[in-house]
């Protein structure tokens, strides 16, 4: 099965058509094809064909916890792509280790029915304890070498941790070698600490400015080393309440556009009513834009990929190219993945159309569309 797109391109000049074939984009230019199409999509005006999203921190959706397992993952890989997802990383906050090394294998195993399972987040259990947010203080550890050879050998994609705890500088040295990206989250470090994790191998940060120190004039604390090391690149949960978007704003005038990826941080309350759900095992309540613990104590998003993309566009000083640059091409550099985030000869065919205010019309994941309104 062929498919052209026939519109406007995301990142490409100069051109009006994208061919798939056998779930590689084969050709993009201008003009007639080298080949036939079985099927043409054409845009309507307005309309924007872009890389599919990626997103690096999803821990549920409509009423499925990614901590439930296989079933549960492959049921939010099949729901992803209505928001534009087209790549994802299953997230489980802080559990034991070996609960830790069982879900990289579920997500390495995981059935792709939509998005694209590329692995495991590991959130935790390495974290900061007066920084935990809603992760369980009772699973919470310091990062011994036996329990950190178990995530390693486990190979999630991703392992978040808190650099300033004893062993974490090891232990991120040993994960980064063990092909993991390693970053820092639920940390009370302060810029030094930040500047020597940073030399040990963290090359991201999770949810940048939440739950770690505030960025102050005198104590700039490890969110600013961060944002200021080239090295590294963040996640921003831009849903306007995670990060005021004034400081959204200013985020992006700091960092490096190719440095800032936007990350949901979604649970099961995305693309879900506003109501009560499970966040690994934890009541949460839903307003319909951010997740609590019953205390009121933050617990990730319902907002959706989509939804961050809509709202980053209209910051001053942010445009649409760059708007989706944050939510495909950053994250795919992110994981190293570099058949994802571009339009381009020879990359997956992993694709979304947008119409003119940014919502998903169609989402095609390997040459196949798994979502079309």
């Amino acid at each position: 099965m062929s498919t052209l797109f026939r519109g406007r391109i995301h990142g490409v000049e100069d051109a009006d058509g994208v061919l798939v074939e056998r779930g590689v984009i084969t050709w993009v230019g201008a003009g007639s094809p080298p080949e036939r199409p079985d099927e043409e999509v054409v845009a309507a005006p307005g309309d924007l064909l872009a890389p599919g999203f990626i997103d690096l921190q999803v821990n549920g959706f409509d009423h499925h916890d990614a901590a439930g397992g296989l079933d549960e993952i492959a049921a939010i890989s099949k729901l992803l792509p209505s928001t534009g997802v087209t790549a994802f990383l299953p997230t489980l906050i802080s559990a034991p280790v070996d609960v830790g090394a069982k879900f990289a294998a579920y997500a390495a195993a995981a059935e792709s029915r939509g998005a694209r399972v590329l692995g495991a987040h590991i959130e935790g259990p390495f974290i900061n304890p007066s920084f935990r947010g809603a992760h369980e203080r009772a699973c919470l550890a310091e990062p011994d070498a036996a329990s950190v050879e178990v995530i390693a050998q486990a190979r999630p994609r991703l392992v978040t941790l808190a650099p300033e705890l004893p062993g974490a500088l090891e232990a991120i040295a040993r994960l980064a070698k063990a092909g993991v990206v390693v970053s820092a989250g639920h940390t009370g470090a302060d810029f030094e600490q930040g500047r020597r994790a940073i030399a040990a191998g963290i090359r991201f940060a999770t949810h940048i400015y939440n739950a770690m120190p505030p960025v102050h004039h005198r104590r700039p604390g490890i969110a600013l080393a961060l944002i200021l090391d080239p090295r590294v690149s963040v996640g921003l949960i831009a849903d306007g309440e995670h990060v005021h978007p004034a400081v959204c704003e200013q985020l992006a005038r700091v960092k490096d556009r190719m440095r800032i990826a936007l990350t949901t941080d979604q649970t099961a309350a995305a693309g879900a009513p506003a109501g009560r759900y499970s966040l690994t095992g934890r009541t949460v309540i839903s307003d319909g834009t951010v997740v609590r613990l019953e205390d009121g104590t933050l617990a990730g998003s319902a907002a959706t990929m989509a939804d961050l993309v809509r709202g980053m566009a209209a910051i001053p000083g942010m445009n649409v190219e760059r708007t989706i640059e944050m939510a495909s091409a950053v994250p795919a550099r992110v994981l190293g993945e570099r058949g994802l985030g571009r339009i381009r000869e020879g990359a997956h065919a992993d694709l979304v159309l947008l119409d003119a205010d940014l919502h998903v019309r169609l989402t095609m994941v390997g040459g196949e569309v798994m979502f079309r309104r």
